[in-house]
C-alpha cells in the first residue's frame, strides 16, 4: 500500500481493528478485506450481526475511496443481505462503479469462506477537496 492521507484515515480507524477488521490488498478504487468471525459478532440467533457485516463493508467502501488520498465519506449506503455465512471466515471486496469530481459510487460483495456471496452493499461518497 502507497502511504497517503487515505491511508492514515484508514489506519486510525479504531473501531474497525476492535472488531478485527484487516485489509488485505488496497489500491485507487479496489479493496480487500477480511474479518474472522467471534463469538462477540454473533446476533442472538447465532447469525454474523447484520451490524457486523454492514462495518466490513463499510470499512472495505473507505478504504478503496480514500486511496487515492482524497478524503471521502459515505453519504448513502445499502446492504441487501442474502443467507447466513458459512465458515469463519469474511471477506469484502469493495469496487468502484463510477467516480466523478465530487461523488463516487460503490459495490462491496461479501463472502463467506466458501466463497458464497452473502450480502451486498452500494454506496455513494462525497469527495471533499
Amino acid at each position: 500500500m502507497n502511504k497517503n492521507a487515505g491511508d492514515n484515515l484508514i489506519a486510525k480507524d479504531r473501531f474497525a481493528e476492535y472488531i478485527g477488521l484487516e485489509l488485505v490488498h488496497v489500491q485507487s478504487g479496489y479493496a480487500l478485506a477480511r474479518m474472522e468471525i467471534k463469538d462477540y459478532h454473533l446476533n442472538g440467533v447465532n447469525v454474523v450481526q447484520g451490524g457486523a457485516l454492514f462495518t466490513l463493508a463499510d470499512y472495505t467502501f473507505a478504504a478503496a475511496a480514500n486511496a487515492d488520498g482524497i478524503v471521502t465519506l459515505s453519504i448513502d449506503a445499502h446492504i441487501s443481505y442474502f443467507k447466513p455465512p458459512q465458515g469463519r471466515l469474511l471477506t469484502a471486496e469493495a469496487r468502484e462503479i463510477s467516480a466523478g469530481r465530487r461523488l463516487c459510487h460503490y459495490q462491496v460483495d461479501i463472502f463467506d469462506e466458501n466463497r458464497e456471496q452473502v450480502a451486498r452493499f452500494t454506496a455513494t461518497g462525497y469527495k471533499k477537496r
